[in-house]
């Protein structure tokens, strides 16, 4: 079968496609998968760039869609030709977090999905949602719960809520999706107004340019008749908070889930105290969260926003074109 493994410290140049043995036949409790797809995250991406610290070899990426080829003795919950999608945190399977680093997560502390075969517990899996492509499925694992959880689990989001949304990443794509499903309102932000177009065509109602428009907080107030919005789901960190917290309604949640300003930086806690908002940092979600949004997007026919695919082999210009920043929605891999 074919391969990708990461040579440490990591790099785009130190992804490897090679042939490698199948696996054999799963033992109790574990389900052998023919994995037909992946996608990009950010995550990912800091792994095989060599920002995050890895084994020499790892098979890197977190998401991997595919069918069951063969199940092992004592499991009910698949059968042979059903089609899977892995789960984030493969031991945390329902009730409250208790997971606080990436040691369990495929694609960096323990394999992942760059490769065409795996025998895994069948726990590691959820069923894909009837209709969807393998492609399409692999977006869930990562970005689609993430934005699920930040928003329905942990935000409570009801109709006629107000979301921010940072961007025109995966997350935020998804956050914007799962929003106007629930018939809430969207406010989003971007610094190309081509894909400020796009984001209207998918439902936002308002946009903002904050590179044209660096203090975005007080527009976003403006928008909202000086109320400011229920939800934010923030993927920017320190860089891009204090306008959040501008933004944010008196009692409203923001969800930080993400770093690409950096890691640590000036907030000012003095008005998100005035504010008496909850900030609520959060990383991806639960096996048992997985399967209610898959329910949910059953339920309401939704189905991602796929930039662009490429081939396995072609895992690093894959990369190099998400390190451009050009993509709205994901980038996935088919194989």
């Amino acid at each position: 079968m074919q391969v990708v493994t990461l040579q440490a410290p990591g790099g785009l140049d130190k992804l490897n496609v090679q042939d490698a043995t199948a696996p054999g036949a799963p033992a109790a409790g574990e389900v052998r998968v023919r994995i037909h797809a992946s996608s990009l995250n950010f995550h990912d991406y800091g792994v095989v760039a060599g920002k995050m610290p890895t084994t020499d070899g790892r098979i890197p990426m977190s998401d991997g869609a595919g069918i069951v080829e063969e199940v092992g003795e004592g499991v009910s919950e698949f059968s042979v030709g059903d089609r899977v999608v892995s789960t984030f945190f493969p031991h945390w399977l329902e009730g409250p977090a208790r997971v606080a680093d990436f040691t369990t997560t495929p694609g960096d502390g323990v394999d992942g999905y760059a490769c065409e075969q795996v025998v895994r517990p069948a726990q590691w899996f959820t069923h894909q949602p009837k209709g969807y492509s393998h492609a399409e499925s692999a977006t869930l694992t990562t970005a689609g719960l993430t934005a699920w959880r930040a928003l329905v689990v942990d935000g409570g989001l009801k109709a006629g809520d107000t979301v921010l949304v940072l961007g025109s990443g995966g997350v935020s794509i998804f956050a914007l999706q799962f929003a106007r499903m629930m018939g809430a309102h969207v406010i989003a932000t971007s610094s190309s107004n081509a894909k400020r177009e796009r984001l209207r065509e998918l439902g936002a109602t308002h946009t903002i340019n904050y590179k044209e428009t660096p203090e975005w907080g007080k527009q976003v107030n403006e928008l909202t008749d000086g109320q400011g919005v229920d939800h934010i789901v923030e993927v920017g960190g320190p860089g891009t908070l204090p306008q959040s917290i501008e933004a944010i309604k008196i009692g409203g949640h923001i969800s930080l889930i993400g770093v690409l300003t950096g890691r640590q930086g000036d907030i000012p806690t003095a008005k998100l105290m005035a504010k008496q908002a909850r900030l609520q940092g959060l990383i991806v979600g639960s096996r048992r969260h997985q399967i209610e949004m898959i329910k949910a997007i059953e339920a309401n026919d939704m189905r991602p926003i796929i930039d662009r695919e490429f081939e396995l082999a072609e895992i690093a210009d894959a990369f190099r074109y998400q390190e451009a920043g050009k993509h709205l929605g994901k980038i996935c891999l088919t194989f």
